[in-house]
């Protein structure tokens, strides 16, 4: 039923930015920098894709609908003296199923920037790549990096332009450049926060728990890479959509570096350990 829902309302992209199509027998026509800067999509061939797609999805979960997206996860990232920490689980759920227990959800988008995925994995990765380019791009335009509030603000403007159209995506642009280190929330309606501190998927509000009671702008870098990791943790200990490893990267002045993947087996045996010693 659905694979004849998406035969009847989906045409070919080439209707859509016509002039920019390409094909085996023509090669790109007009300018090429235009080009690599706009995208193109099958779309519902109807007046108003954004209210087709509503009547049959459930994005906002306020109707029983045929396409049911089901997503959870827990990622964090706050700012402290030092740089940033970023830390995320890596399960992926597709309903009351664990489809994986090692998904990669922080994406490199250059040495000196990184995002994470809540929401819909395919919409996160693609947006987060597409940035990446696009951030290559403006390197070699302009001779000089990208700041992490510029490209939080192309991430925020190019997922606008589909606002409504069913993308799922919550993530953290986070980096260091001229002003040091950066933090920003994106989601997929084109919101864009600045802050020291953010958890986005099911398990944030645990991990917020854990965060507001260690949290310190003076925390040292071996304390707050623990602080990290301890609340996605805890995080997923309650949260059944979240769970896998632990990877937790930390940002600073020379880039970003990966710390650790750890199971969240070994985490459940030290942290309870921990309790019982202190109870004792």
């Amino acid at each position: 039923m659905l694979s004849d829902i998406v035969a009847q309302y989906t045409q070919d992209s080439t209707s859509y930015h016509g002039d920019l199509a390409f094909s085996s027998s023509n090669a790109w026509q007009g300018d090429v920098a235009k080009q690599f800067g706009q995208l193109s999509f099958d779309l519902p061939n109807t007046g108003n894709p954004a209210e087709f797609l509503h009547q049959y999805t459930d994005v906002k979960s306020d109707h029983d609908a045929l396409i049911k997206l089901a997503h959870g996860t827990t990622t964090l990232a706050f700012k402290y003296a030092d740089g940033v920490v970023i830390a995320t689980d890596s399960r992926a759920t597709q309903g009351s199923v664990i489809a994986s227990q090692s998904v990669k959800k922080i994406i490199e988008i250059n040495p000196y920037l990184l995002g994470t995925m809540a929401g819909g994995a395919a919409d996160c990765a693609f947006w987060e790549r597409e940035l990446g380019r696009r951030c290559r791009l403006y390197e070699l335009r302009n001779k000089e990096r990208i700041s992490v509030a510029a490209a939080s603000k192309l991430l925020g403007n190019m997922v606008y332009s589909y606002k409504g159209m069913g993308l799922s995506m919550g993530t953290m642009v986070s980096g260091w450049d001229k002003t040091g280190p950066n933090l920003y929330y994106v989601d997929n309606d084109g919101t864009r926060l600045k802050g020291n501190l953010f958890s986005v998927g099911s398990g944030s509000p645990f991990a917020y728990g854990v965060l507001d009671r260690g949290y310190d702008h003076e925390l040292q870098k071996e304390d707050a890479l623990e602080l990290g990791k301890r609340s996605i943790y805890h995080a997923t200990h309650r949260d059944a959509f979240s769970g896998g490893y632990v990877r937790l990267f930390h940002m600073n002045e020379d880039g970003w570096e990966f710390i650790s993947l750890t199971d969240m087996d070994d985490l459940h045996w030290k942290y309870t350990g921990d309790a019982a010693v202190t109870a004792s």
